[in-house]
């Protein structure tokens, strides 16, 4: 059975700390595809300052280019919030021999019962998770182990983090800081060349 890596996000920029996951999970996993799926909506958490959907998209598409990683616009192109259950729903049946692995951070993780449909997520995918911090792996265990009693399947992996968020990114633009420590140079070109990120906003998602 082919194993397909989907990893969701508001990717607001894509940074490096985006990539070291992903590439640790598809490697742990040995995942036959990986899937990057920035969202348009996002329904879980306010998203200060966010960039035009196009603009994340082909962030994304620039910085997974050397790992031959795909990306999708699924979520983009839906109206409404963009809920991971009508995603991976989307994702089996575009592949419906595949296993699939979704993968997501330390914080969004600890916060999967109150996703829309989670029963639906457990039944599609694997729920992979890594730290944030030096006590991440700890919550997350004992989370998982909560979600599990409730039919997940998940996949909790001490992944050596790097100390790098979207807000740093950003804040780093505002700046004028150099980002080639946080973002591929493709996706610091991008940020340069289109403006993106030199103001502050106050733009939020749907809770």
């Amino acid at each position: 059975m082919r194993k397909i890596a989907v990893m969701g996000g508001t990717f607001n920029p894509i940074h490096n700390g985006h990539l070291h996951l992903v590439r640790r999970f598809q490697q742990i996993i040995g995942a036959d595809r990986v899937l990057l799926i920035p969202t348009g909506t996002p329904p879980h958490k306010i998203a200060p300052n966010l960039a035009p959907a196009r603009d994340r998209l082909e962030m994304c598409r620039l910085a997974v280019l050397p790992d031959g990683f795909e990306v999708s616009d699924m979520e983009i192109r839906r109206t409404g919030p963009s809920y991971t259950s009508d995603t991976l729903r989307a994702v089996k049946r575009e592949n419906p021999d595949a296993e699939l692995f979704f993968i997501t951070g330390e914080d969004m993780f600890l916060t999967l019962h109150d996703w829309h449909e989670p029963e639906v997520i457990y039944s599609l995918a694997t729920v992979c998770s890594a730290p944030r911090s030096s006590r991440g792996c700890s919550a997350l265990r004992s989370y998982a182990e909560r979600a599990v009693k409730n039919g997940a399947k998940t996949m909790i992996c001490n992944i050596q983090y790097l100390p790098i968020s979207s807000t740093i990114v950003r804040d780093a633009v505002r700046r004028g800081e150099d980002l080639l420590d946080y973002v591929p140079t493709a996706v610091a070109d991008y940020i340069y060349h289109h403006h993106l990120y030199l103001e502050e906003q106050n733009e939020s998602g749907i809770i």
